[in-house]
């Protein structure tokens, strides 16, 4: 069974001045995501700087996302890391503290061969009971897991059951559904390509630009699944100038400067990430202004 269908946000985490995390900002952006129609909430991701976080910190954005959302759209943490035995331990905790399910990224840096990765996703999947969604980002972690390893998981470990398929590689795409005969559940992780992967045969988007625009997201894909492509597909080119402008450097910087700029003031980037560059900041402006997001 999906973990969700439809889409998914990768929500930023605020922090203060100080750099600690804003739970009082946190609970307003989960609230304005729900409100806004949101199918799922994936927290602690790369969207949410796991990356520069504590596992206590880690932990505490995940058990804060479980308790404020009671239930009312699945939550999907990210536990993955390249160390199998840290992953193991963030998920079983993330378990406990109610998550719905799981997203583990690929091993960076000292990456893997795909029978390493088989038995990495493995060991973790086998700690819990609730369902992993695999992360395929290349661009990220130097490293691609490939459609036969990524079907041969699903249809043998119970609890993998999707894949986050950031590659853009639409060839690899269609064979993971080829081989796959249903057990893969195929979410795009690319905001500029939620169409082409839903006429795929895919479940929807773990989304940078939901964050911003929570309903024009969700409903890119329930048009589509309503038989609107047209109108899907509409929506989907409309946003298309913002999406760039949310990719012109690196993630999550443009997407908490967008939300800085519609008065969210979910802080800045921890480092080695920085504040985005005034003039990919002005056409960021221009774009949140064209898509009708501020004035």
């Amino acid at each position: 069974m999906s973990i969700f269908t439809g889409a998914g946000t990768a929500i930023v985490t605020p922090f203060k001045a100080s750099g600690e995390i804003d739970f009082n900002k946190f609970e307003e952006l989960i609230e304005d995501q729900i409100a806004g129609s949101i199918d799922c909430i994936v927290v602690a991701g790369t969207t949410g700087e796991a990356a520069t976080m504590s596992d206590e910190e880690q932990l505490a954005a995940i058990k804060f996302t479980c308790d404020v959302v009671k239930g009312r759209v699945p939550v999907v943490a990210g536990t993955g890391s390249n160390n199998t035995a840290h992953a193991i331990h963030l998920s079983v905790e993330a378990e406990k503290l109610g998550a719905d399910g799981l997203l583990l990224v690929s091993p960076y840096y000292n990456k893997a061969t795909q029978n390493g990765l088989k038995a990495h996703f493995t060991a973790i999947a086998n700690s819990v009971k609730i369902p992993s969604i695999l992360y395929n980002v290349p661009s990220r972690t130097g490293m691609n897991i490939t459609p036969a390893t990524i079907v041969d998981l699903c249809k043998n470990v119970d609890n993998i059951v999707a894949v986050k398929e950031a590659s853009g590689n639409f060839s690899a795409i269609a064979q993971i559904m080829n081989m796959a005969d249903g057990c893969v559940d195929v979410y795009s992780g690319n905001d500029d390509q939620i169409v082409p992967l839903l006429a795929l045969g895919g479940k929807g988007v773990i989304s940078v630009l939901s964050n911003v625009a929570p309903k024009e997201t969700h409903d890119i894909c329930e048009l589509f699944f309503k038989g609107d492509i047209e109108g899907s597909r509409n929506l989907q080119l409309k946003a298309l100038p913002l999406i760039d402008a949310l990719f012109c450097e690196v993630n999550p910087i443009p997407v908490k400067a967008a939300l800085n700029l519609m008065g969210k003031n979910v802080g800045i980037p921890r480092l080695p990430l920085t504040e985005m560059e005034p003039a990919h900041q002005e056409i960021l402006r221009r774009e949140l202004v064209n898509f009708g997001l501020i004035k």
